[in-house]
C-alpha cells in the first residue's frame, strides 16, 4: 500500500520526515527506488515456475483476490539472482516492502485496465491498494535468539499465540488544522505501534495585518484522516521449546489490515515480520534517564497456522510413510504400541494400554444439527504413592505431538482455562488534542494450559489437591472442549480440544481398602462421570512381585547410560510421528456390527450396576452413565486408529469394553460395603463397637482415630471391625472426620 509503510523504523522521536518523500531526497536513491519499483513489477507479471512455464501464479493472485498478495520469498530469489530482491526485503524490509506494495497496486490497476478494455467499459478502473504477505521455507530463529543485531530485519518465529487485543483503528495519515489561519497539513504516520510526528509551527506565511500562528496551532481532524484496522498479539514460546527451569518468553506482535481478527488464543503460529521497537507509555523503561530504551517488538507481514488441523502428510516424507504403513499392517501392532509406553515403568499393562488409547484419541463429529462430539480421550490414575503415576504423565508429556504439564497445587482456574488482564506494558496514546493525551489500556485474552494444549494432552499431576471450584472451572473444557469467557467486556469462546491425563492420590494420602469408594475417590461425581477411564493404582505388598520391581528397577538403574538414552530418544520421536500420522490421516467409524455389540454390552453393564444398587442400597462411587457408552466408542476409535483402520470392528470393542471393566467398572465396585459379606457374629461386634465408642466419645466431642482405635483394641475388639462401625457410623452422618481424617468428631 502506497505510504503506509513510508521511512525505516525510528530510533527516537527526532523530527523528521521519512525516507522516500520530501525535498530533501536524494536523487541516486530515489533512482535506485525506481530501478527496484520497476523490478517488483516485472517479477509480479512475469514470474512462472519451471514446471509450469505458461502460468503466472501472482498475476492469476492478483486478479482473484486484489486485496492482498501472498510471496513466497524463495520465489523472488530464483526470478533475480543478480540483484537479489530477497535480500532487499530481508535486510531493509521497511524501505522496500511499501515499494512492493506499491509495485503490487499499480500491476493490479493495469490487470483492471486490461479487463475494462476487453469488456468494452470505458471507466478507467482506480488504483487500489494491495497488502503483501511474505512467507519462507527457511527454518525459524529462536525467540531467545533475537537481540538488537535483528532491529529493522526481517525475522521468522514460530510460537503460540496467548493473548489478543481488540481491533483498533490505526492512523496511517493524520489531518492536521491551525487554529488561527485554518490551514491544513497532512502528515504520515510512522508503521507498526509508531505514532505521528506533529510540527510545532504553523509554515503559514502571516500577511500585512494578520495574526501570526503562535506555537502548536495544530487540531488533530480524526473524521479526515486516514486509517486501516490493526490488532496486537502476544506470542509465546511453545511449551516444549522452552528449556527445562526456564520461564517461557513471549513477544509482542502488531498486525493490521487483512491480518487483523485472524488468530484467537491457542493458536500455533509460524509468523514472518519486521523486528521493530517501541516506547510504551508508562512503563518501566519510560521514566527519566531511561529515554534511549526501547521495547521489541514485531510488525507482523505474514502468518503460518500451524495446528494439529494443519498438519497434513506434506509434513511426512515418502520413507516415513511407507514405513507407518508396514508397521500398521503388522498383527501385532497394539501390543508393540503398548510396549513402547513408558519401558521404564515395571506392569501396569493396562494403563500403559490406555494412555496409547489416550495418545491415538478417538474421532472427532459434527452432527447435523451442529453439536460436536469430542474424540479425545481423558484418563484418571488415583491411589497409593510411588505407584509410578508421574512418571505415565511426563512419559506423555515428552511423547505427544502437544502437550502440557502442570501440577494441581500450582494451577487456578484462570491458569488452566483462561484469564482477562489488563496489560500495562502495551499501553497506547492517542490524541484528544495537541496537548493532551489520554492513555488506552487494553484488556487482554490470555489462554491458560487446557487452551495452549489444543490438539493435544493436559497432563495434570496432584489433581486431587486442587481446589474444588478450580476443577468445577474445567467441567465444559473437558467434555464440551470449549472455554466460554465473559469477563471485563469480553464474551468469547475458545476450542479446547485436548485430553486430560490426571493422577491423584485419596484423601488420606493411601488407599485404604476397609473404606467405601465413596471415601477413597474423593471427588465429585460431576468430575468423575468425564472421564472416559479411572484407575484405581494399589501398592500391593506381595513377595514375588516385590522381588521382580526391585529387580526391574535395578536393571533400569545400571543399564542407564548415553546410548540407551539416544536409543529412548529414537523411539520417542518415532513414536510422536506415528502418532502425528495416525491422528492426521485415520478417523474410524464403528461397523454395524461392532454398534450391536456395544449396546448389548452397555445395556449388560447398566443392568449389573442397578442390581448392585439394589442390593447395597447405595449408588456407586463412579457413575454409569452415557459418558461411559461414548467412551468405549472413543476406547474403539482409537484401537482403530492404531492399525491405521478406517473401521473400528468386534476385537476393538471388545477390548475397549475389557479396558473399561478393568479400569472405571473396578473403581466402581472397590472398597468395601457394610451390608455385604457380614456375617451374624459380625454384625453383632459391630454394634458393640459402635457402642463402645459412643460411651467412649459425647456427642461434639473430638477424638483422634489411631487414639480410638488402639483404646478399643485394649478392651479387646478387632481393629478391623472398629474400623468398620466408624464407616457406618460416618455413612449415617453420626460421626466426620477432620483434619484429613486423623480427628473424628462426634455428631449424633
Amino acid at each position: 500500500m502506497s505510504g503506509w509503510d513510508e521511512g525505516a523504523v525510528y530510533y527516537s522521536d527526532q523530527a523528521q520526515f521519512p525516507h522516500g518523500g520530501g525535498a530533501g531526497t536524494d536523487p541516486e536513491q530515489a533512482a535506485s527506488r525506481h530501478t527496484v519499483l520497476r523490478k517488483f513489477k516485472e517479477f509480479i507479471r512475469n514470474f512462472a515456475r519451471q514446471n509450469e512455464p505458461n502460468v503466472f501464479p501472482y498475476r492469476e493472485s492478483l486478479i482473484q483476490n486484489p486485496k492482498f498478495l501472498l510471496v513466497n520469498l524463495s520465489d523472488l530469489l530464483t526470478y533475480d539472482k543478480d540483484q537479489d530482491l530477497r535480500d532487499l526485503l530481508r535486510k531493509n524490509p521497511s524501505d522496500h516492502l511499501p515499494l512492493f506494495e506499491t509495485a503490487a497496486a499499480e500491476v493490479n490497476a493495469n490487470l483492471k485496465s486490461r479487463v475494462a478494455g476487453e469488456t468494452g467499459e470505458m471507466e478507467e478502473p482506480q488504483t487500489g491498494e494491495v497488502q503483501i504477505l511474505l512467507k519462507s521455507d527457511e527454518d525459524p530463529v529462536s525467540m531467545r535468539s533475537l537481540g538488537a543485531q535483528y532491529i529493522s530485519k526481517l525475522v521468522k518465529i514460530s510460537g503460540i499465540t496467548i493473548a489478543a487485543s481488540r481491533t483498533k483503528a490505526k492512523a496511517t495519515y493524520v489531518t492536521l488544522l491551525c487554529k488561527n489561519c485554518k490551514n491544513v497539513k497532512v502528515i504520515p504516520c510512522r508503521p507498526g505501534l509508531g505514532g505521528a510526528i506533529v510540527p510545532r509551527s504553523c509554515d503559514h506565511v502571516a500577511q500585512m495585518g494578520e495574526t501570526p500562528c503562535p506555537i502548536d496551532p495544530w487540531i488533530v481532524v480524526p473524521d479526515r484522516s486516514k486509517y486501516v484496522d490493526q490488532q496486537t498479539l502476544k506470542l509465546q514460546e511453545n511449551p516444549e521449546d522452552v528449556p527445562t527451569g526456564e520461564l517461557p518468553r513471549n513477544m509482542l506482535l502488531s498486525v493490521d489490515r487483512h491480518l487483523v481478527q485472524t488468530i484467537v488464543p491457542g493458536t500455533r503460529l509460524t509468523i514472518m515480520g519486521i523486528y521493530s521497537i517501541f516506547q510504551a507509555a508508562k512503563s518501566s523503561t519510560s521514566h527519566k534517564g531511561a529515554v534511549a530504551v526501547r521495547q521489541p517488538y514485531i510488525r507482523v507481514v505474514g502468518i503460518e497456522e500451524t495446528n494439529e488441523a494443519s498438519r497434513g502428510p506434506a509434513n511426512f516424507t515418502t520413507e516415513e510413510i511407507e514405513e507407518f504403513k508396514k508397521f500398521a499392517s503388522e498383527g501385532n501392532v497394539y501390543e508393540n504400541i503398548c510396549s513402547k509406553i513408558a519401558p521404564s515403568i515395571f506392569g501396569h499393562e493396562n494403563v500403559k494400554k490406555a494412555v496409547a488409547c489416550l495418545l491415538f484419541g478417538g474421532s472427532r463429529k459434527t452432527l447435523p444439527d451442529g453439536v460436536k462430539l469430542r474424540g479425545d480421550i481423558n484418563v484418571l490414575l488415583l491411589g497409593d504413592p510411588s505407584t509410578a503415576k508421574s512418571q505415565f504423565l511426563k512419559f506423555v508429556e515428552k511423547t505427544a505431538p502437544v502437550a502440557v504439564y502442570t501440577s494441581g497445587k500450582g494451577s487456578s482456574a484462570a491458569g488452566l482455562t483462561a484469564s482477562v488482564i489488563r496489560d500495562n506494558s502495551t499501553a497506547f496514546l492517542f490524541f484528544v488534542s495537541l496537548r493532551y493525551l489520554l492513555e488506552q489500556r487494553e484488556f487482554y485474552l490470555e489462554g491458560g494450559a487446557m487452551v495452549l494444549a489444543d490438539g493435544g494432552v493436559v497432563c495434570i499431576d496432584e489433581f486431587d489437591k486442587m481446589r474444588p471450584e478450580d476443577r468445577v472451572a474445567i467441567h465444559e473444557a473437558m467434555e464440551q472442549q470449549t472455554i466460554s469467557i465473559a469477563k471485563a467486556g469480553i464474551t468469547t469462546v475458545l476450542n479446547s480440544r485436548t485430553s486430560v491425563l490426571a493422577a491423584a492420590n485419596p484423601p488420606s494420602g493411601r488407599y485404604d481398602d476397609l473404606k467405601t469408594a465413596q471415601d477413597n475417590i474423593d471427588l465429585q461425581t460431576t468430575i468423575l462421570s468425564r472421564f472416559d477411564l479411572i484407575f484405581i493404582v494399589k501398592d500391593i505388598r506381595m513377595y514375588s512381585q516385590d522381588k521382580n520391581i526391585a529387580s526391574h528397577i535395578i536393571r533400569v538403574h545400571a543399564s542407564a547410560d548415553s546410548a540407551n538414552d539416544a536409543r529412548d530418544t529414537k523411539d520417542d520421536n518415532w513414536l510422536k510421528r506415528y502418532i502425528q500420522y495416525c491422528r492426521t490421516m485415520s478417523q474410524p467409524r464403528l461397523s454395524d456390527s461392532a454398534a450391536t455389540l456395544l449396546q448389548e454390552s452397555y445395556v449388560r453393564i447398566r443392568q449389573d450396576m442397578r442390581r448392585q444398587a439394589n442390593e447395597t442400597g447405595e449408588s456407586t462411587a463412579v457413575p454409569i452413565t452415557v459418558r461411559q457408552l461414548e467412551a468405549i466408542v472413543r476406547l474403539s476409535e482409537s484401537l482403530a486408529k492404531m492399525r491405521l483402520s478406517n473401521v473400528a470392528n468386534d476385537n476393538h470393542v471388545q477390548e475397549a469394553i475389557r479396558l473399561f471393566n478393568n479400569s472405571t467398572m473396578d473403581a466402581a465396585k472397590s472398597g468395601i460395603n457394610q451390608h455385604i459379606n457380614l456375617t451374624p457374629e459380625m454384625a453383632n461386634e459391630i454394634k458393640q463397637a459402635e457402642s463402645q465408642i459412643k460411651r467412649r466419645m459425647g456427642i461434639g466431642s473430638h477424638l483422634s482415630e489411631r487414639r480410638l482405635i488402639d483404646d478399643l483394641t485394649r478392651m479387646g475388639l478387632n481393629e478391623s471391625i472398629v474400623r468398620r462401625a466408624l464407616i457406618i457410623m460416618h455413612q449415617r452422618d453420626e460421626v466426620e472426620y477432620k483434619r484429613e481424617r486423623r480427628v473424628i468428631l462426634r455428631k449424633a
